[in-house]
């Protein structure tokens, strides 16, 4: 069967209507206009990870910020809690772990710019959504312009700027970006006032952010002065029921922007008069694509890999032009001085979550350990990096028939075209559903007709079209392209469908084989170009590492490889095989040592030994039994796995919380090194059939 494509829309290209953008001391600028951003007048595309520096303990950051770099990621943004810093009114703490100069000088360090998400209110499932306690007490009310609220703000927003003073663009620093408050729907004078404070303070950035879902029609925000950005997620676990949820809309290329699920514990679920958000204003930017999700007591759902890669996949395919994710790299919350810092039923929020554990599911995590999502997501975060000047002006074309919420059988497909060039995109995944096999499909983007393919199993793939590979012509590939290294192109075959490629003058090529380690019809030549096929399993761990001033590319045999500090490193413990590439094929290297892990033992407590501090988050949901062990933790690499069956979890060290979980089914994986050389206890609660759970 033909898929063919809608007209392309006639929308207006704007540029200069935007109070943003400004210059580093070299000249160089960073811009916004209607389509895109730009860097030194080229289209840019950032790839921005969530990562919170305040849950991660300062000794870290740099070798998890390594991590991430080599995931792709070339943006951080990280929040900034008020009540991690100012718990106690007048007591500011920006030392240690709340260290935000040490934090942004180690993202410079590694090689990776910033956002400041500076609040003041912030959510981040923090309690209050990170607004201190004395705050709430005060007689007048927040997030609103009165003079006594916005004079606290310009002491919080000061005193930032103090921190982190010579470290924004415009100095010659990594500081990039500012996001204004969080999810703020109904006010935009108050956003206007908000910046106006920023400002004034010194926090002076090209881009000025602000999350633009609501409802209805959008968040109101002060249209000329903010970039709003968006999100999607794959589960909501804030849902206050226990059944599965319907299809996702996020599977489907629909361009929707704004998700007006998110937040949607919290946001007033209303439509305001006349207003809608003029969204031909702006590009497409995200700042919370699900890089997996938060577990509530109430709703548990288990991420798979291509839950997070298909979305990712298809908002790219909807126009996105700043792909962010939250979060991007999992945390553990600080045990404040007066009261834990999770959000809670308790403390008037509608979810109870884990006092300590911000793990979320997520490509790298609490602990930094990498789940298939950091790699799956690394494919298209390398292909943005060498792309981005052809690829950001493309704009998102519908296909000709729509497909329903319920539909499994139809193919589900869009486009990004200038009319002549671009790429299609397939997404054949849904979460939890089964999809139909869908065979003999043929792609017609009005200026190229693609060979016949079955489109079947959980893949998510764009293919090229019209596309420059130096003085060489791609007429099309049924391959989707990965990274370029200097004259070699790279691209990997998806599951299922055989890569071929056709060139402008009429001649194909077909790859075919087990790849690199086969050496099989795996590398061709074209003219001036090489172009290098590799296997599903194999691209998953491409990486692109900076190493004395020059990208290399590795190739790890399951492992994810990083550089910190130049050292070329494993995530995964142990000894490992990867792959140099020397310019013309992958050379074999071997690294690491032999992996230590921790020799555990358990022993039954039948009284408990101590009353935990925190025993009534083992009783959510009313009364349950509680069962105590005590671990003999020997050794400090690695992890134990804990794969009882209770509620909640909690393990103690020398009479401190370290640890805690929700049973999900999955094994809880607790770093040896919290627990080696200490008088250690796991306590656990009851499970009971009271919560949404999922097979594993």
């Amino acid at each position: 069967m033909i898929y063919r494509f809608r007209e392309m829309e006639a929308a207006p290209f704007l540029e200069g209507h935007l109070h943003l953008g400004g210059a580093n001391p070299d000249g160089e600028r960073i811009d916004v206009n209607s389509l895109y951003l730009t860097r030194g007048g080229k289209p840019w595309i950032p790839i921005m990870g969530e990562f919170h520096f305040s849950r991660c303990h300062r000794e870290d950051w740099l070798k998890e910020l390594s991590k991430i770099k080599a995931g792709g990621i070339t943006l951080v943004s990280t929040y900034l809690f008020w009540i991690y810093h100012e718990e106690i009114e007048g007591e500011m703490n920006f030392g240690g772990d709340n260290d935000i100069r040490a934090f942004v000088l180690a993202c410079q360090e590694a090689g990776l710019e910033v956002v400041l998400r500076i609040g003041p209110w912030a959510h981040g499932e923090c309690r209050n959504g990170g607004l201190p306690d004395w705050l709430l007490h005060k007689p007048y009310k927040l997030r609103e312009n009165n003079d006594e609220y916005l004079r606290q703000v310009r002491r919080w927003y000061g005193r930032i700027a103090e921190e982190v003073k010579g470290l924004f663009y415009r100095d010659g620093g990594n500081i990039v970006a500012v996001q204004l408050e969080n999810e703020y729907v109904q006010n935009a004078e108050h956003l206007r006032e908000l910046k106006k404070i920023a400002l004034e303070c010194g926090m002076e950035v090209p881009l000025f952010t602000v999350t633009g879902w609501n409802s209805a029609c959008g968040a109101r925000i002060p249209v000329e002065e903010v970039l709003p950005v968006f999100g999607g997620y794959c589960e909501a676990p804030w849902e206050g029921h226990t059944r599965k949820l319907a299809p996702s809309c996020h599977y489907f290329f629909n361009r929707m922007r704004n998700d007006s699920a998110i937040g949607a514990d919290l946001i007033a679920q209303e439509k305001g008069d006349d207003w809608q958000l003029p969204y031909e204003n702006y590009p497409f930017a995200t700042c919370e694509l699900g890089g997996g999700i938060q577990m509530t007591h109430h709703r548990r759902p288990i991420i798979r890999p291509m839950d997070i890669y298909a979305v990712a996949l298809v908002k790219l395919g909807d126009g996105n032009n700043l792909p962010g994710y939250y979060m991007y790299h999992g945390g553990t919350n600080q045990l404040g001085r007066l009261s834990t810092f999770q959000e809670s039923k308790a403390t008037g929020y509608p979810n109870d979550y884990p006092i300590l554990s911000y793990d979320f599911q997520t490509a790298l995590s609490e602990y930094g350990e990498a789940r298939e999502q950091y790699g799956l997501l690394n494919l298209l975060h390398l292909f943005l990096q060498d792309f981005q000047e052809d690829f950001a002006p493309l704009r998102a074309v519908d296909a000709l028939e729509s497909v329903s919420r319920e539909d499994t059988h139809s193919l589900r497909y869009g486009m990004r075209t200038d009319g002549e060039r671009g790429y299609v995109f397939v997404n054949h995944y849904q979460r939890l559903t089964a999809l139909e096999e869908v065979r003999d499909v043929v792609l017609d983007t009005g200026s190229v007709v693609f060979p016949p393919i079955d489109v079947k199993g959980e893949v998510s793939f764009f293919f090229p079209f019209g596309m420059k590979l130096k003085d060489v012509v791609l007429e099309y590939a049924t391959a989707q392209p990965i990274c370029r290294m200097g004259n070699t192109f790279f691209f990997v075959e998806i599951p299922g469908i055989r890569a071929r490629y056709r060139f402008s003058d009429g001649e194909e090529k077909e790859a075919a084989g087990g790849g690199v380690k086969t050496g099989k019809n795996w590398i061709f030549e074209k003219g001036n170009v090489r172009i290098v096929t590799l296997t599903w399993q194999e691209a998953r761990f491409l990486r692109r590492l900076e190493e004395k001033d020059e990208r290399v590319l590795y190739l790890g045999e399951e492992c994810n490889l990083y550089t910190c500090q130049g050292e070329l490193c494993s995530i995964e413990a142990g000894i490992h095989t990867c792959y140099r590439w020397d310019g013309a094929a992958f050379q074999p290297l071997t690294l690491g040592e032999e992996a230590r892990e921790p020799v555990v033992s358990w022993q039954q407590v039948s009284q408990p030994p101590f009353t935990p501090p925190y025993e009534e988050e083992l009783r959510i949901g009313g009364p349950r039994k509680v069962f105590w062990k005590k671990l003999f933790v020997e050794g400090s690499q690695g992890f134990l796995s804990i794969e009882e069956d209770y509620d909640a979890a909690q393990i103690y060290a020398d009479g401190r919380l370290v640890a805690d979980n929700y049973y999900s089914g999955l094994p809880w994986r607790v770093p040896a090194k919290l627990l080696a050389g200490k008088e250690c206890y796991l306590v656990m609660s009851e499970r009971k059939d009271d919560f949404y759970r999922e097979d594993v």
